[in-house]
């Protein structure tokens, strides 16, 4: 019981997280004092959390609002914090555009007008523009990851000899892991957040208006959404994963749950799914692979009965996991599962065109042609309903019916393998360099052809 409590304090403390219990067998033929059980509601606590060092909070208002161009950016570690309504004051009153890594998307709404989007190998021009002429980055929860940091290359995401750094996290281990930092500081995100502001208020009391990076933050977008219309209105079948995405917005609440997996439905909804609600959308990633969204939805409806809950996944991770169906029906969990079925590793396939000429391995065909298992047969044999899509008109029809059955419901939507635009970098050489002595995906040795 005593080790069981601590590791529910661990859990939820410091950086929340997963915690493993390992139990020798026979320990659960022994007989136990009950005693030990009185002990660990007594001593259960509340762990205090670390705030800012006041002249420390007071430094880090002085360089934002003396910055030329300054810019927070924002990692899961805010959501984990539930400090969304923290960073958004903030924001508001020096007018700081915000950039987020994947992790921390929805960490503040995406709607909000000083909002960049993300960075990284599926960011944006427009961030990395920002980022890159920052002369003060502030650092919220993040660890300036690969991906997000477009394997850390001078001059693509961030130009660590321009920028200054500070940073705060929960997690001493993050502070200045992949950038130098003149000021890191380990404390609690959404404590922090509320001593920068108060500070920022005593310096400069009418706060910072910037009204020509809002509307260029605005024209921005609004160019980009328009680029992106005619694909998101396209009519075609296979449909494009913009026109789902458009239906999913349309008729989702925005206090849904949603969950990705890995490929197009993680990174391009990362890239341009609006979230408003935070904490509403969760993603894979670290050492997450295929089969994450399946699954995780169920966990979610389970904790919010009361919310619809989605997963958008790719046809290769559904069928990494395809036996949470059988869970789903017994458990009598609604959820819904949204096969983005491109017939392919879409990612990889993507990836190994780019760098070799060929798909091999990652585009699925039979006997020439493209091939994928019905999951819609496939989920109606587990006893749920579930829908093939056979044109674009039949989406959205098909979710709307979904999410007001009331029961596990499968949709297999046919998409087109469209790559997520990546204005970014990623330095996947070692996997994906084209070699001389590999040919259509077959190694050739010296002497053949």
């Amino acid at each position: 019981p005593e080790i069981l409590d601590k590791a529910f304090r661990l859990a939820e403390s410091g950086r929340p997280g997963p915690v493993l219990i390992s139990v020798p067998m026979d320990m659960f033929s022994r007989e136990i004092e009950t005693e030990c059980f009185e002990r660990t509601y007594k001593d259960s606590h509340e762990t205090i959390k670390p705030a800012l060092n006041p002249d420390t909070a007071k430094t880090i208002a002085w360089k934002l609002i003396n910055a030329k161009n300054p810019l927070i950016h924002a990692g899961g570690g805010v959501l984990l914090a539930e400090a969304s309504k923290e960073l958004g004051e903030l924001v508001d009153f020096l007018d700081i555009p915000v950039s987020r890594t994947l992790m921390g998307h929805g960490c503040i709404s995406d709607r909000h007008p000083l909002l960049l989007g993300q960075t990284g190998f599926w960011g944006f021009e427009i961030t990395h523009r920002k980022t890159l002429c920052a002369d003060v980055i502030l650092a919220l929860g993040t660890r300036f990851a690969e991906a997000d940091s477009s394997s850390w290359y001078k001059g693509v995401t961030f130009d660590q000899s321009k920028t200054t750094f500070l940073q705060i996290d929960i997690d001493p281990a993050e502070i200045g892991r992949n950038y130098p930092v003149e000021i890191g500081a380990v404390a609690d995100i959404k404590l922090a957040l509320r001593q920068i502001l108060a500070a920022a208020r005593e310096i400069k009391p009418a706060g910072i208006n910037r009204p020509e990076l809002r509307k260029e933050i605005a024209d921005y977008k609004k160019a980009f959404r328009e680029a992106n219309r005619a694909i998101s209105e396209d009519g075609r079948f296979p449909m494009t994963p913009q026109r789902i995405l458009k239906e999913v917005k349309e008729i989702l609440p925005e206090d849904a749950y949603i969950f990705t997996d890995v490929g197009w439905n993680k990174n391009g909804v990362a890239q341009q799914y609006d979230i408003t609600v935070p904490g509403t959308i969760h993603h894979p990633s670290g050492l997450a692979t295929m089969g994450f969204g399946p699954a995780a939805v169920l966990g979610a409806k389970l904790a919010a009965p009361d919310k619809k809950v989605i997963t958008l996944v790719g046809d290769g991770g559904f069928g990494a996991n395809p036996s949470v169906i059988a869970t789903a029906v017994e458990q009598d969990i609604p959820v819904v599962w949204v096969v983005m079925n491109n017939s392919a590793f879409g990612t990889i396939a993507g990836l190994e065109n780019m760098h070799y000429g060929t798909q091999f391995g990652t585009v699925f065909t039979a006997k020439g042609k493209s091939y994928s298992p019905n999951w819609a047969e496939v989920a109606k044999g587990y006893g749920i309903k579930a829908k093939k899509i056979t044109c674009a008109d039949e989406f959205a029809p098909a979710l709307k019916e979904a999410l007001e059955c009331n029961e596990p419901y499968l949709i297999d939507c046919p998409m087109e393998n469209i790559p997520v635009p990546t204005p970014g970098a990623w330095n996947i050489n070692d996997i994906y360099t084209k070699k001389d002595n590999v040919i259509e995906g077959r190694l050739v040795f010296e002497g053949e052809k």
